[in-house]
Formats: C-alpha cells, sequence, structure tokens
C-alpha cells in the first residue's frame, strides 16, 4: 500500500536461547528442572516443523540479500516431531545434564491435560522456494540445537528469573 520495499516470511517453530517460557521447549525445561509437572496437551501428538533460531536467522539473511521486495517465502527445517517426542528429548537430556536429586527421569514430570480448543494438529512449512532460490539449507540438526537449548538455559537461570512461573 506505501510502497514498503517489504519481503513476508512465515516461519516454522523456532526454537533456542531467550525465547519466551511460554513456548513448549523453554516451558519444558523450566518447569521440569524446577520438578514441576510438564503439562502435554491431549496426546502430544500435535506435529510440528522445528528450526534453530540460528538457521531461522540465517535465512532472514540470505532472503535480504537475495531476495525481491514483495516476495513471501517460507522458512522451515522440515523437522517435523510430535510435541511429546520433543518433551521426552528435553527431559532426557536434562537426566543427562542435571540429574534430578531423587534419580527419577524427568519424564516422570509429564502430565496429559486436556487438549485446548482450536489446537491446529498439524503446522507444515515448505521452505522449498527459499532453498531454490538461495542455496539456503538449515545447518543444525534438531538433537545438537536442542541439546545445546538445554544446556544454555540451564547455565543461564537469571533469564527466567524474571518470568513468573507458569501455574501448576
Amino acid at each position: 500500500s506505501y510502497g514498503v520495499p517489504a519481503i513476508v516470511t512465515h516461519g516454522a517453530n523456532t526454537y533456542g536461547p531467550r525465547q519466551y517460557p511460554e513456548k513448549l521447549i523453554p516451558l519444558t525445561i523450566l518447569r521440569a528442572a524446577a520438578g514441576r509437572t510438564v503439562p502435554i496437551y491431549g496426546s502430544g501428538d500435535q506435529l510440528r516443523d522445528w528450526i534453530h533460531v540460528e538457521d531461522h536467522v540465517a535465512a532472514l539473511l540470505q532472503l535480504v540479500q537475495r531476495a525481491a521486495p514483495g516476495t513471501r517465502y517460507n522458512i522451515g527445517a522440515a523437522d517435523r516431531r510430535d510435541n511429546l517426542s520433543v518433551v521426552r528429548a528435553v527431559c532426557a537430556l536434562l537426566d543427562a545434564q542435571r540429574p534430578r536429586a531423587d534419580g527419577t527421569a524427568h519424564a516422570r514430570l509429564i502430565r496429559f491435560v486436556a487438549d485446548r480448543p482450536g489446537h491446529d494438529r498439524r503446522y507444515a512449512i515448505d521452505a522449498g522456494k527459499l532453498r531454490a532460490e538461495t542455496g539456503w539449507s538449515p545447518g543444525i540438526a534438531f538433537e545438537d540445537g536442542l541439546r545445546d537449548t538445554v544446556a544454555w538455559y540451564l547455565a543461564h537461570p537469571a533469564w527466567l528469573s524474571g518470568f513468573a512461573p507458569p501455574p501448576q
């Protein structure tokens, strides 16, 4: 409308350091590390495409350098996982990086709760156009990014101290 040379992007679920703790991965880390229950909506089979924040930013930089104004791109890593698998992976990393004092697995804190009304069952991003036009591809494997993300949150407890813990 106003001649702004915008490039529009639509991104997959982005994770990594400094994410607001209401999101699945930091919420899981925060609650499980504190020994609190970890809620899973429904059966946890909601499917999401996950991309590390550094890969997301790298894709944005490629677009700023190469894309024409007025174009649209999807940004995703084509790494689809269900929410329960992601939470279990976080719990396993917490077991390795900060075992519970009583020796029980963090996954024992998982509790299934009523699903949210209108909760999407699946998010799918096709980043083929981005890859074809810029040559971009994600460089951080989910397992590596998740391991580093858990370690970052455990090493930076002050990051979460300003946020009120979610209700039990």
